[in-house]
């Protein structure tokens, strides 16, 4: 299995770990509720992508007979799913929690972005693995 599949494996394992503390003290602090936005994207892109993407790299290739595209790509899709998700979710707190200062709007926005780049190399890679033509 390569190296970054099983950093995506664990890493969802952390972030479903965050999440349900998160849901917890939520539950037991209804000041926290405000955070309702960190809690369920450390939950669909932390846990669940990231479980989908490390599962997703390891098994489907395998099913097409095929070899990954560019496990380069898929390491550099690592690094930028989890540098947007932690960034994305940081700077939302910060705003949550110091609103007069706008720019944490806009850096949450710009690591929003980086996410969102990731999922389109998840999406490359896996078409141009599962699509790719045999050799001959």
């Amino acid at each position: 299995m390569d190296r970054f599949v099983k950093n995506f494996i664990l890493m969802s394992i952390v972030y479903l770990a965050l999440a349900s503390i998160l849901g917890i003290c939520m539950i037991g602090n209804p000041s926290l509720m405000s955070l309702k936005f960190v809690h369920s994207h450390l939950m669909l892109l932390g846990w669940v992508s990231m479980m989908i993407y490390g599962v997703g790299y390891h098994i489907l290739p395998r099913f097409a007979g095929k070899l990954l595209k560019s496990p380069k790509l898929g390491e550099l899709q690592f690094w930028l799913a989890n540098i947007g998700l932690v960034g994305m979710l940081l700077f939302y707190t910060l705003g949550v929690y110091n609103p007069g200062a706008g720019i944490y709007r806009g850096l949450s926005i710009a690591f929003g972005v980086v996410e969102a780049l990731s999922i389109f190399l998840f999406f490359y890679n896996m078409t141009a693995t599962l699509y790719a033509k045999a050799a001959e």
